[in-house]
């Protein structure tokens, strides 16, 4: 198959693409390879990746805001929700350690709209939320902290 057959199936079957792609590689036809698709998505994994860590962050952070300013609606809900967040980050930053990198600079993303969604959730007219997330990395990531208020 030619580079232009390669790009062809990959618009039309992609997974028959990876396929042959990864069976490629294996035989190391390194010039029968779509270089250009794979690279692709090797860069749309990584920010795959990155867009999970900042997903689960909004909605932990969401729920610890909740969880410190809404005491008296305190449900079982919320806290599988915090935990669930945190053992899913857990898992996310054991398969991929280098994710760690980016935590503060995702929870700098991720709080503004977490801050959001509380505001939307908790009807509350005015914000009562710190304009900085009042949580450290180490605090967020921590199955023993639970915010008080």
């Amino acid at each position: 198959m030619t580079t232009l057959t390669y790009t062809k199936l990959y618009d039309s079957d992609f997974y028959a693409w990876t396929e042959r792609q990864a069976e490629l590689l294996r035989a190391e036809e390194f010039e029968a390879v779509d270089w250009d698709n794979l690279i692709e998505e090797i860069m749309a994994m990584g920010a795959a990746q990155r867009r999970e860590l900042t997903s689960r962050l909004q909605v932990l952070l969401m729920h610890l805001l909740k969880w410190r300013y809404q005491p008296e609606l305190r449900s079982k809900s919320w806290g599988y929700t915090i935990r669930n967040q945190r053992n899913e980050l857990a898992y996310l930053l054991e398969e991929s350690p280098s994710l760690r990198a980016l935590l503060l600079e995702r929870i700098a993303v991720a709080y503004p709209r977490a801050v959001k969604d509380a505001l939307e959730e908790t009807g509350f007219l005015r914000s009562p939320f710190p304009a900085l997330c009042p949580y450290t990395a180490e605090q967020i990531l921590d199955e023993t902290f639970w915010p008080e208020g």
